[in-house]
């Protein structure tokens, strides 16, 4: 992996975020991958998995709450932090970047959904 450029370079099981932690900023996976872990009950649980291009931890922005899960890197992954300020701007100068966001976040709502419907069944 190229170590030059933006982004941090995170570690092979490197946690990037801490569920309970404060945040005030997102991540853009830039190269490699992470896995969302939440702790229920003393375990651990993966949610999902993000891949190159995929963004995290954007809830930070929209709310003041903890962070709901914890990330970590799937092998050696190059991670870019953007702050509100930066994303604000990003919005500006390319309004359609506000859409592909809530298009993704509407697509883990429905992700979401169908999995409470099979623990429902």
């Amino acid at each position: 992996m190229e170590k030059s450029g933006l982004g941090k370079t995170y570690a092979d099981g490197e946690i990037i975020i801490k569920q309970g932690d404060s945040g005030n900023c997102m991540y853009v996976i830039q190269e490699g991958k992470v896995e969302v872990i939440r702790k229920n009950n003393g375990s651990e649980v993966r949610l999902a998995v993000r891949n190159e291009g995929d963004f995290f931890g954007e809830m930070a922005l929209f709310s003041k709450e903890e962070r709901s899960a914890t990330i970590k890197a799937m092998g050696e992954s190059r991670i870019l932090t953007v702050d509100k300020r930066n994303l604000l701007a990003s919005i500006q100068k390319d309004p359609s970047l506000a859409f592909r966001i809530i298009e993704t976040l509407s697509g883990r709502v429905r992700e979401l959904s169908e999995e409470i419907t099979k623990y429902k069944s």
